[in-house]
């Protein structure tokens, strides 16, 4: 006689969850994230983050929200954004769109990478800041060869893209050491244990971590590039209100003054 569908059923989820349980695999303990360098008043740090961006995201990342002609607002002339941030038959009033289509990310990526054009405010969460997980994520990858790219990351395990910035960071590998979980022994957890160096890269760590910062900082401006405007007149607003507080106590004591 054979087993039921609902026999059947019942089995694969025990199964399902039998595979599950920290006997089988151990939990990757979260990463925690370092905090990113604020630079949207560095225009420099911004030109570079904008050439960065260009020539290593912007061949698979699209930005279709920001226009070429609004680098201007980092201090760029129009012939400097023709010239160094600008491939192909592309215009001034453009969008950042990338040349590869759908099904071809589909392909290659197994997904269509998404759109940064607002990505450190989508990526902002509990464990911190939309710039934090950025700069701590591009500074986390490692060589994982069971991985299709044979890249993989400590702030997102499994993740699909390689390494976009490997030949300036290198090549690491990483190390784990699986324990007992201190708030449940019978889970296993695994823990980040360092890196080891399989391949240096163009720039020594300090310079990477500040070429991650500037690219991160575009970036955080390109979501709002208006962002540094709106915080100056948010200065003028609040001085004027003090003064125009001060000046209608004023004009009150003036006029209550003889009133008992």
């Amino acid at each position: 006689m054979k087993p039921s569908i609902w026999t059947r059923l019942c089995a694969a989820l025990l199964l399902l969850f039998m595979l599950d349980g920290p006997a089988f695999a151990a939990e990757q303990q979260e990463m925690p994230l370092d905090h990113a360098p604020y630079r949207i008043n560095d225009l420099l740090a911004l030109q570079n983050g904008a050439r960065l961006f260009v020539n290593y995201c912007l061949g698979c990342h699209s930005a279709q929200y920001m226009r070429y002609e609004s680098l201007r607002g980092i201090g760029l002339s129009d012939d400097q954004i023709k010239n160094n941030l600008m491939f192909g038959d592309r215009r001034l009033g453009d969008t950042m769109r990338v040349s590869m289509t759908a099904a071809q990310a589909q392909k290659w990526f197994g997904t269509q990478p998404p759109d940064l054009s607002i990505i450190t405010k989508a990526l902002a969460s509990h464990r911190g800041s939309g710039p934090d997980y950025l700069y701590t994520y591009l500074r986390s990858f490692y060589r994982d060869d069971s991985r299709p790219t044979g890249w993989n990351n400590l702030v997102f395990p499994g993740v699909g893209m390689p390494n976009p910035l490997w030949m300036l960071q290198g090549e690491r590998a990483a190390r784990f050491a699986v324990g007992p979980d201190p708030a449940d022994p019978a889970v296993k957890l695994k823990t980040f244990a360092g890196y080891t160096l399989l391949r240096p890269g163009t720039e020594s760590a300090t310079e990477y971590d500040s070429t991650v910062a500037d690219l991160v900082a575009y970036m955080q401006w390109m979501a709002e590039p208006d962002q540094l405007f709106r915080k100056r007149l948010g200065v003028i607003v609040l001085i004027f209100l003090g003064i125009f507080t001060f000046l209608t106590w004023r004009l009150k004591s003036e006029y209550w003054k003889d009133v008992k």
